[in-house]
């Protein structure tokens, strides 16, 4: 495989609007592809993600967000949450604009996330039952491994007072973990 031309550049205050736009245009296109234009999928108005749930990613105490970079030319983002005092991180968003969707970036990224923080020993990510391209892309393309299924009958963490708005318990996720490895097991 060619090795493309991916990098993660630190989001700048001055792109930070478009880069929620570009977020929530990402998100909405899956769910667009997955049921059409029904939106009971969505958070806010006609948004599959909010404004809230993207600024709270951006702004977390351990967060670093990152604009994805291919060719030089913005192709998408990421926001982690990176816990070092416990080698722990948390892919809190990552999307491709939708006209780059099947090049390997999204791939190149998250290779590029690991070189970034070799330190990390598990990383963990969330993402909605419907999106197909998501699970496959976290199993077959990352090394995630599906280690819970939310939903009514079984939620993960407790529901933030500032998530009730748009977070459920009745929503369907699966929660994806990837445990670092040196070829030999573990780290």
């Amino acid at each position: 495989m060619e090795k493309l031309d991916v990098k993660l550049i630190p989001l700048q205050p001055e792109d930070r609007e478009q880069f929620i736009l570009d977020n929530q245009w990402a998100f909405k296109y899956g769910a667009q592809q997955e049921f059409g234009m029904r939106d009971e999928h969505c958070e806010e108005g006609d948004e599959v993600i909010s404004r809230s749930t993207i600024e709270g990613s951006i702004d977390g105490e351990k967060a670093e967000a990152y604009r994805i970079v291919y060719d030089g030319e913005k192709a998408g983002g990421l926001v982690l949450s990176i816990d070092k005092e416990v080698r722990k991180g948390e892919l809190e968003l990552l999307f491709v604009n939708p006209n780059a969707h099947s090049k390997g970036i999204g791939q190149a990224a998250w290779q590029a996330v690991e070189r970034m923080h070799p330190e990390i020993k598990v990383w963990e990510t969330i993402t909605p039952y419907f999106e197909k391209r998501n699970i496959h892309f976290y199993v077959n393309r990352c090394g995630f491994h599906i280690v819970e299924f939310w939903n009514k009958y079984f939620h993960g963490p407790a529901i933030p007072e500032e998530e009730e708005g748009h977070w459920s318990k009745d929503d369907e996720m699966f929660l994806f973990r990837k445990v670092m490895t040196d070829g030999n097991g573990p780290i």
